[in-house]
Parts: structure tokens; C-alpha cells; sequence
């Protein structure tokens, strides 16, 4: 009998190219800037009564940020989500067929989200919207969606691509 498969082991990450240490030291820096964020904001609330409000910009488009670079470590490891339901129990080259039809929608639904991001990003910098609390260029916020989609696009290709080669099963 097969053991069972623990999620909270430990599982080594597939070899890439591109090493997923980049992904990695991006979503660490994100959520260290958000830990540090929430920490200022309250501390400064509890010792002066003053609230830090406006930095919920920068939290939010960093939780933004920590999705996608959390989507895109999955998308590599393959680790993203799946319906056993459907797929558990079929012979191995079912289960083959329907990896790679969810690695193509991946890329298909991330490719639509970077092109219309891409220009929404475009509008927001045409028509100089500005960030509601700061005033600060709204596309300085909205430009890693795209940018990061890309990013998850590569990631699943080179998924894909490792896969139909016989390697991540």
C-alpha cells in the first residue's frame, strides 16, 4: 500500500532554468514589507494615536504582488490546484492529457489577464489617474499585473514544455 501524501512534507522544487529562488526572494521581500507596514502602522497607532491609513496602498498592491509571485512558485512546481475528482483514478495518459489542457488554460487565462492589464495599465498612465489615498501615478501600482502574469505564462510554458518531455509526472 502507498503512503499517503503529507502536504506539510517538504517537496524539493523541479529544475528550471531560471532558478525559482527569484520567485522566492520577491515574495519574501513583499511579505517582509507588508510585516513591516503592519508593524509601523501599529506601533504608531497604540503609542501616538495616529493612523498610518495611507500605507494600505503599498499593502494592498503588495498582497497583489505576493498572489501572483505565489501563483507562479506553484505553476513551476506543479503544485497548482487540481480536481482529483476528475482526474484521480484515470489511466496515467488521461491524467497526462488533462495536465497539460490545465497548464494551456494557465497560460490562456493569465495571457488575457496580462493583456487586459496591460491596457489598463495604458489608460491609467494615458488619462494620469491618480492612487486615491497618495496621489501617487496609479499605474505604478497596476504595471507588475501584467508584468507578473508574464511571469506565471513562462513558468507554465516551461512547465509544459518539461512535462511533454517526459519529466515532471
Amino acid at each position: 500500500m502507498a503512503a499517503e501524501f503529507d502536504p506539510t512534507a517538504p517537496q524539493e522544487d523541479p529544475p528550471t532554468r531560471v532558478p525559482l529562488a527569484l520567485e522566492k526572494a520577491l515574495l519574501a521581500a513583499c511579505m517582509a514589507a507588508i510585516a513591516l507596514i503592519t508593524f509601523a502602522n501599529v506601533v504608531t497607532r497604540y503609542t501616538t494615536n495616529i493612523s498610518l491609513a495611507f500605507t494600505e496602498e503599498y499593502s494592498v498592491a503588495l498582497m497583489v504582488a505576493v498572489a501572483f509571485l505565489g501563483t507562479a512558485l506553484a505553476t513551476a512546481a506543479g503544485r497548482h490546484i487540481r480536481i482529483g475528482y476528475f482526474v484521480d483514478g484515470r489511466r496515467p495518459a488521461v491524467r497526462r492529457g488533462f495536465e497539460v489542457f490545465a497548464l494551456l488554460l494557465v497560460i490562456l487565462c493569465f495571457g488575457l489577464i496580462a493583456w487586459k492589464g496591460g491596457w489598463l495599465v495604458w489608460d491609467e498612465y494615458d488619462f494620469e489617474v491618480l492612487s486615491p489615498g497618495l496621489g501617487h501615478p496609479q499605474w505604478l501600482y497596476t504595471v507588475w499585473m501584467p508584468l507578473l502574469c508574464l511571469l506565471i505564462i513562462g513558468r507554465a510554458a516551461g512547465r509544459l514544455i518539461r512535462f511533454l518531455r517526459g519529466g515532471d509526472a
